[in-house]
């Protein structure tokens, strides 16, 4: 994952603000992301109206399919009053050698905003480096910022803010993992990130925690790690586009009765799931499952990104 990004539009007199990692935001401007992101949420539970990004309309690029990050913006677009592009990979010139910094260019004469869920992150840094509106990262093979946003929020629904909560990341340390760090570092988290050797978090994303606020604890122990967690997070062991073979590297990691026991921590998982292998299916179906809750605060989390960025 890269560290905090300083990228420049291509038009000096009002260079638009990105959010390619969490750190894109300051601490200041994540915690009043996620009080927006809070409203948002309670409007819709009590049917009031939102319509902030009225007229307002986000071009949504995709290399790698989606179920929640398609529908949680398209859906959170027309809340706000605006209105959604669903562009996949047979939908752009793109995969027929159209460089990104035309595509970037033309979108900007069209759209107020462009999400992209690509697989090279530096894909993502060009787009940002040549469009003229703000770019948001749906998911890179680095970071998975928007994910962190919904997380974020979901933690301080269930403990009404940040201060003296515990969590504990045991798994793969992937492009999830990264970000999450890193947000939690922003917010004051205490994390303990559990993976198996030569699996774990990058120097770099140790050092762009470490830079927002504290590095996590690094350990190979799952055990240890949840042993005194109040959230526990896990994700798959192999990413799109991954060799199956790693996951004879994780004999130990699943979150199941056997790890938690002893513990009253909340479980989260960004989804999808494979059942049975980085958590059980009688786990994520438990009382102690927060999953669903963190899947609906996405569109909530990034409504109000949307609104910050383009508002």
């Amino acid at each position: 994952m890269s560290t905090h990004t300083d990228v420049t539009s291509t038009n000096p007199a009002q260079p638009p603000k990105h959010f390619l990692t969490v750190d894109d935001l300051s601490a200041a401007e994540l915690q009043s992301v996620l009080d927006l992101a809070a409203e948002y949420k309670a409007a819709v539970e009590n049917g009031e109206s939102h319509g902030d990004l009225g007229g307002k309309t986000l071009a949504m690029l995709f290399e790698k399919p989606s179920t929640r990050t398609r529908v949680s913006f398209e859906t959170g677009m027309t809340q706000l009053g605006g209105h959604a592009v669903f562009l996949g990979p047979e939908d752009t010139q793109l995969d027929r050698g159209e460089p990104v910094k035309d595509t970037a260019r033309a979108l900007s004469g069209y759209v107020d905003a462009i999400m992209a869920r690509v697989f090279d992150h530096d894909d993502l840094t060009e787009l940002a480096a040549y469009a003229e509106v703000p770019v948001v990262n749906g998911l890179t093979d680095d970071a998975h910022p928007c994910q962190t946003l919904a997380d974020l929020l979901t933690i301080q629904e269930l403990f009404g803010g940040f201060e003296d909560v515990t969590a504990a990341w045991v798994g793969d340390g992937n492009n999830v993992a990264s970000s999450f760090a890193v947000g939690c570092a922003m917010v004051g988290i205490d994390l303990t990130v559990a993976c198996p050797d030569g699996h774990g978090l990058d120097d770099e994303v140790l050092d762009a925690a470490a830079e927002a606020g504290s590095a996590p604890t690094v350990t190979t122990d799952p055990e240890a790690a949840v042993a005194d967690a109040d959230v526990v997070y896990t994700d798959v062991w192999v990413s799109m586009g991954e060799d199956d073979a790693k996951v004879d590297d994780f004999d130990g990691f699943t979150l199941d009765s056997a790890l938690l026991a002893g513990t009253d921590a909340k479980v989260m998982h960004c989804l999808p799931a494979v059942r049975g292998q980085e958590i059980t299916d009688d786990t994520i179906e438990s009382e102690r499952s927060v999953v669903w809750q963190q899947a609906e605060n996405r569109m909530h989390a990034q409504k109000a990104l949307l609104a910050t960025l383009v508002g």
